[in-house]
């Protein structure tokens, strides 16, 4: 099977965890580059997080938020948003008014918690009341979750057409149910003209599993979850040792 397209996670799978890569994985991205095979990075991330704190890399589209923004170059060519996000916001503080909850829109977080003790160095509106939100369209809505119990509670506020899935064990993400990793994956092959079975992807979480399984070739780094690396059809070394460089060299850049 010929590979004409690589997707990556960023934290933890192509990322070293100082937030860095190596020159050897830097060097193999640039021969990717090279032989015209398109480089795709599907991230949480926010737009600004990457350009601010990864500027280094030079990939020619993205998954952002999970899915919720697609870019070919820096072009947006598809967004999944959630609307009204004040409503939801508003019920689930009613209802619990210690609840700790950040609202991404428009590249913009505003949160009730000090998200840079999560997100180090990350800039955002702080609030109490999330008026600044009204009228906006939430990318997506993170709330404090690490337990299944906590997952459960959050599903009432979650409204038709949206959904919930964990991240590192510690966030909820409440999402459009068009915002994930693969619809965006969907989007950038065809309009490459790939097939998803032409296409190797690479992960680590919970939210890389769709793409893992739909992928013609699926690797998980070896830190991912169990769950994870059951998914994949494939593992490789962990992202403290290159893995998705070393997987490349030898799979595609032979």
């Amino acid at each position: 099977m010929a590979i004409k397209m690589i997707v990556t996670d960023l934290d933890r799978t192509l990322l070293r965890d100082d937030k860095t890569i190596s020159g050897y994985t830097e060097k193999t991205l640039l021969e990717l580059k090279k032989r015209g095979i398109p480089f795709v990075i599907a991230t949480a991330r926010p737009i600004r997080a990457v350009r601010q704190w990864l500027s280094f890399l030079r990939y020619d589209a993205a998954v952002f938020h999970n899915g919720a923004v697609i870019m070919a170059g820096e072009r947006t060519i598809a967004k999944y948003g959630i609307p009204k996000p004040e409503r939801i916001v508003t019920a689930m503080l009613r209802d619990k008014p210690d609840r700790k909850i950040s609202v991404e829109s428009n590249d913009r977080m505003f949160s009730n918690m000090a998200a840079e003790e999560l997100w180090p160095g990350e800039r955002y509106v702080k609030t109490t009341d999330f008026r600044e939100i009204a009228g906006l369209i939430a990318d997506k809505i993170l709330i404090s979750a690490g337990t299944p119990e906590e997952m459960a509670a959050l599903e009432p506020y979650t409204p038709e057409g949206a959904y919930l899935q964990l991240s590192e064990n510690t966030i909820a993400m409440m999402m459009n149910r068009a915002a994930t990793k693969l619809n965006g994956i969907r989007l950038l092959a065809e309009r490459y003209g790939i097939g998803l079975s032409e296409t190797a992807a690479f992960g680590d979480d919970y939210n890389d599993m769709d793409m893992l399984n739909a992928c013609g070739m699926g690797v998980a780094v070896e830190n991912a979850l169990p769950e994870v690396k059951a998914a994949a059809n494939e593992v490789c070394g962990s992202n403290e040792e290159d893995g998705v460089a070393r997987w490349i060299r030898e799979n595609v850049l032979t």
